[in-house]
């Protein structure tokens, strides 16, 4: 019969239960003429032999589990002293459906209470007492524990005594077992038998039951009457030791401590694991001598874990304290010679000095912190000065004796067979220097691999490794090697939230050099491994391969974290395209953005420190530059592939802080792509949160943006090598300016109203400091509180409302400049310029103010037109649209270029003619004597930049005309006459631009040429080919070649007319 038939119904006959059914044969033989059931304690010696060695036998031929057959077969036999007698028929017939012991409890004759406790006794079985015991039902568990103690008190004997404390010694350390289904079925059978039974329909008359009490603790409170009532047979000082043990035991546990008390820590349990385990190996006498290491420390761990549910009731805790204190008087003078004397430690002296060291100290505990009456304060002070003073008398005993240091083989032993608190002993082994490169060290670590899998684990062996190997050179370099390999290997093997700790652990601890630092002589094919990996990164660039790559990654980070994250940057930014997988991978390792807190750059986030000492400023390329730009935003705003946890590794302030703020300055190479960056990150704002420029100091932002606007206004005048951007990068930083103005605007909850009205006071009389229309540019920022502040002369041309603004004396600006400081303020922005509109004060119908507004104008342009960004450039353009509709702007036009006067009707583009001739107008005005050595070369190319833009805008126009007038009704709107003569002349003013200007600034000029003579032949093959069209072609032809013919150099000349002869 196999354990797994328990499970299915009755036990069955098999061997074993013959070998034990011949043992109480031969038992029943020997006690004849009197049945078993009337066996005394005196009798067992002659009669009880045949069963005791029946079971030996059964557990000696059981090889596999002999414990379980030993159980087995106690468990038969009490069930057969509990089955309810006698038995009729139908009770016969009931059990054998029934009752899974019947069958083999059959073949057993009749027995008692002797027979089951002198078997016990003589076996040595008080933990399987206690397991039985505690699996009966609670009232059958208290009568037949009544039963024992009745049993123990009759005719004690020094085996008695020995087998009680026991008894009492496996109750307290019993924990239960709820999974084993034999103590299940014992139970449940013991449950029927108790309800077709009068034997238990009272429990001990000594006890009353109390469902809402612990069972355990009614057990124990017997055992301590049991104590007294065999006290007197207590002789050896062995048993006196083990007796006043258990009782300080008892009382600490299950009276003193706290209900719930903290476990003691790992190396405080280890210690005594090995104490314990220590004795055991000098005492001889101890039935765990001869154990093996791994059996001893089992059951040592049962002897220093014990734990209590419930504490005993108040009467039974004070009877247990006199009582203590009784024997401590009584048995003192004799337990302590005995502990002094020269002798070697027992286990029972050191379970003594042990076990009252602690009760001493809950003791003491227990009287500061317990309110009690006045009689039992004094009981209790009375018992804390004995056991003090018995203590102060055999104070060296628990250090008597000892072997050498056990602790390392009772760790791995725990770790081995995963006993309780193996996790914790785990930390220890991973720890503790000393231990570490023994071989049962190595062979611990080898076998138990799967456990050290865990991040804090494997950082405590890497820490261990790391310091041994650097101070213990006699250690085989193969055998680090070895050892390193397997932490890797456990490494590899934890989520990507585990090896991030471990990463920040090692990066905390040995910084951006990593593992390699220390361990570089035993990391052997680095560079091979590095190029390998990378290598496969380059080609391997997708999502599928993504989780292979972080693999890889991972375990080159955690060794060469510097090396790695490098090659990452440098890859991708160079290699094209691997920007974004890149950076999915770096996102993965959320411990990149650990501070460094020493070095050149401490209080900078490693990441941070890579990208700028491998790529920043070492681009190459603009698309190198690009790829920069888009690995930023990928790190601050990383793309989650699927299954892969990713976080942000740079933060937007950072990002302003270390590639933004330090290059603010026209004359810093860096500070083009510094803008580009600011631009990127405050439009990845929306994506977060919280207002994380709060920690950019906003204000001192916005003043060095101000102040990098106010450098432009000076710009032709600064040195070439201090002209780091573009005129047109003006646009970028006022683009900048303005969202960045914005977002603080719309955060201005953020700043107590105090903060709030100093920042902006601050930044007022900073402003001052700088050119006047930088101030303009924060109009909507200062509402409310600041009024504009302009030039006086603007209040002389414009009707400028005082609430709003105010009047300022600026140098530069003396009488007759205050159409300069208008059109300054009117290319600031569209809707400030369409209020300047609104408030220009010009009489139209006086043609003098016309004729002088307007020949002011074309000065105010002159002079402002070369500073003009792109966009400004663009709002002054559409002003002077607006100023030709309203006819504020007069601008005649000559007849210089024409030959016979055009019988058109050029209304419908005559404003598109009088711009072409302003702007010739205003070339003319920039070439002049007086005003031609304003400019550099590189801003004689500006303003043409300017005057392409313009003219392309007109061509624009002209074809947007003249196309809605061929769709209308009627000849007389078909404008192509119209608009073949706007192109003759646009091409003609062209060329005299281009006649003024140097030729290296005329390419542009020299394009837009050809694009005009384009225009005009693709136009002018939509005419039908009547006479007079012809001869019109071939006049514009000779009159456009006439023009052309002066134009230099002569490749351009011979293309133009080449062109003109096309038509």
């Amino acid at each position: 019969m196999d354990l797994a038939s328990l499970h299915a119904g009755p036990l069955n006959i098999c061997e074993e239960m013959t070998i034990l059914h011949g043992g109480f044969l031969l038992a029943e033989q020997l006690f004849s003429p009197k049945a078993l059931a009337e066996l005394t304690k005196s009798d067992w010696e002659h009669v009880g032999r045949p069963i005791v060695e029946a079971l030996r036998e059964i557990s000696a031929t059981a090889c596999s589990q002999p414990f379980a057959w030993k159980k087995k077969a106690l468990v038969i036999i009490w069930a057969k002293v509990l089955q309810p007698h006698p038995i009729t028929p139908s009770d016969t017939e009931t059990r054998w459906q029934e009752d899974v012991f019947f069958s083999v409890g059959n073949m057993i004759p009749a027995i008692n209470h002797t027979v089951l406790f002198e078997l016990l006794k003589s076996l040595e079985a008080s933990g399987l007492f206690i397991q039985l015991l505690m699996a009966l039902p609670t009232t059958i568990c208290r009568a037949e524990l009544e039963h024992f103690l009745e049993h123990m008190a009759i005719d004690t004997s020094s085996k008695d005594v020995a087998f009680f404390l026991d008894v009492w010694w496996e109750m307290m350390k019993h924990k239960g077992n709820q999974q084993d289904p034999l103590l299940s079925q014992f139970k449940t059978m013991a449950h029927k038998y108790l309800s077709s039974s009068d034997d238990f329909s009272h429990p001990p008359k000594r006890f009353k039951s109390d469902p809402d009490v612990c069972p355990t603790m009614p057990l124990l409170a017997m055992l301590l009457t049991g104590l007294k009532q065999i006290q007197n047979r207590i002789l050896c000082p062995g048993m006196k030791c083990c007796a006043l043990a258990n009782l300080a035991d008892m009382l600490t546990v299950f009276a003193l401590m706290e209900d719930d008390p903290q476990e003691v820590s790992a190396t405080v349990y280890l210690d005594k694991l090995a104490t314990v385990v220590s004795v055991w190996n000098s005492d001889t006498q101890n039935p765990y001598h001869q154990q093996a290491l791994a059996e001893k420390v089992k059951e040592a761990e049962r002897d220093v874990s014990l734990s209590s549910m419930a504490k005993l009731p108040n009467e039974t805790i004070f009877i247990g304290f006199e009582f203590m204190r009784s024997l401590l008087r009584e048995w003192g003078e004799e337990l302590q010679a005995m502990l002094n004397s020269s002798q070697g430690m027992s286990y029972d002296s050191y379970r003594l000095c042990d076990s009252l060291t602690s009760f001493s100290q809950n003791l003491k505990l227990y009287l500061d912190t317990t309110s009690l009456p006045k009689e039992e304060r004094q009981v209790v002070s009375d018992l804390a000065e004995c056991v003090g003073d018995f203590l102060r008398k055999t104070n060296t005993v628990l250090n008597k004796g000892l072997e050498k240091d056990i602790t390392a083989s009772i760790a791995m032993a725990i770790i081995e067979q995963k006993m309780d608190r193996h996790m914790e002993m785990c930390y220890i082994f991973a720890s503790e220097k000393k231990w570490a490169f023994s071989d049962e060290w190595l062979a611990c670590l080898v076998n138990n691999q799967a456990l050290f899998q865990e991040p804090d684990l494997v950082l405590k062996l890497l820490e261990t490794v790391v310091e041994v190997s650097t101070t213990d050179t006699a250690i085989p370099k193969s055998q680090i090697k070895q050892v390193i390999d397997l932490i890797l290997e456990c490494y590899a093997d934890l989520s990507m939230p585990d090896k991030n700790k471990v990463l920040s652990g090692v990066l905390l601890s040995w910084g951006r050099k990593g593992l390699s630092e220390k361990l570089l002589a035993y990391l052997e094919g680095f560079q091979e491994d590095l190029n390998m990996t990378f290598n496969q990164l380059a080609q391997s660039a997708s999502e599928q391969g993504l989780a292979k790559a972080v693999a890889s990654v991972a375990r080159l980070v955690i060794l060469y974290p510097e090396i790695t994250v490098k090659k990452m940057c440098s890859m991708a930014v160079v290699n094209l395209g691997t920007h974004k997988f890149l950076a999915q991978i770096l996102t993965t390792f959320p411990a990149l953005k650990f501070t460094e807190e020493q070095g050149p750059n401490a209080s900078t986030t490693f990441m941070v420190s890579c990208l700028k000492e491998t790529v920043w400023t070492k681009f190459s390329t603009p698309k190198e530059e690009k790829q920069f730009l888009e690995l930023l935003s990928c790190l601050m705003s990383p793309v989650k592939p699927q299954g892969m946890p990713v976080a942000a590794l740079l933060e937007p302030d950072e990002v302003l802080k270390e590639f933004v703020l330090p290059f603010l300055m026209l004359d810093v190479e860096e500070v083009d792509i510094s803008l580009k960056i600011f631009i990127q990150t405050l439009e990845a704002d929306a994506c977060l949160k919280e207002f994380w420029l709060q920690t950019c100091a906003p204000f001192p932002l916005i003043f060095s943006l101000c102040q990098l606007l106010d450098c432009f206004s000076k710009y032709w005048q600064l040195p070439k090598e201090k002209r780091c951007l573009s005129l047109d990068e003006k646009d970028l930083v006022i683009q900048i300016l303005e969202l960045l103005c914005e977002i603080v605007l719309a955060n201005a909850e953020t700043f107590s109203p105090d903060t709030w009205i100093k920042s902006l006071s601050w930044l007022h009389r900073k402003l001052e400091q700088l050119d006047w229309t930088v101030g303009l540019r924060l109009k909507n920022f200062f509402e409310g509180h600041f009024k504009c502040e302009v030039p006086a002369t603007l209040f002389e041309i414009c009707k400028l409302s005082e609430d709003e603004w105010t009047s300022q004396t600026h140098p530069g600006y003396g009488p007759g400049t205050g159409l300069l400081a208008w059109m300054e303020c009117c290319y600031v922005s569209s809707s400030i310029s369409e209020q300047m509109l609104s408030l220009l004060v010009v009489d139209v119908s006086n043609p003098e103010e016309v004729r002088l507004f307007s020949k002011g104008f074309l000065v105010a342009l002159v002079q402002v037109m070369p500073w003009c960004s792109s966009r400004e450039w663009q709002y002054l353009y559409q002003l002077t649209r607006k100023l030709l509709e309203k006819q504020l702007l007069h601008v005649p036009y000559s007849l210089e270029y024409i030959q016979f006067v055009p019988l058109l009707n050029l209304k419908p583009l005559a404003q598109d003619l009088q711009l072409s001739v302003l702007l010739l107008r205003a070339f003319q005005f920039l070439c002049s004597q007086s005003c031609r050595n304003w400019l550099p070369m590189e801003g004689w190319s500006h303003v043409v930049k300017l005057l392409c833009s313009s003219l392309t805008n007109l061509l624009d126009s002209v074809r947007l005309t003249q196309s809605a007038g061929a769709w209308a009704q009627g000849q007389e709107q078909d404008l192509t006459q119209e608009a073949l003569f706007f192109y003759t002349q646009v091409f003609c003013h062209v060329l005299h631009i281009m006649a003024m200007l140097h030729q290296e600034v005329c390419e542009p000029l020299y394009v837009l040429a050809l694009e005009i003579l384009t225009c005009y032949e693709t136009l002018s093959k939509t005419i039908n080919p009547s006479v007079s069209a012809l001869l019109q072609k071939v006049n514009d032809q000779r009159f456009l070649k006439s023009i052309a013919k002066n134009i230099s150099p002569e490749e351009w000349r011979q293309t133009l007319l080449q062109k003109i002869s096309n038509f």
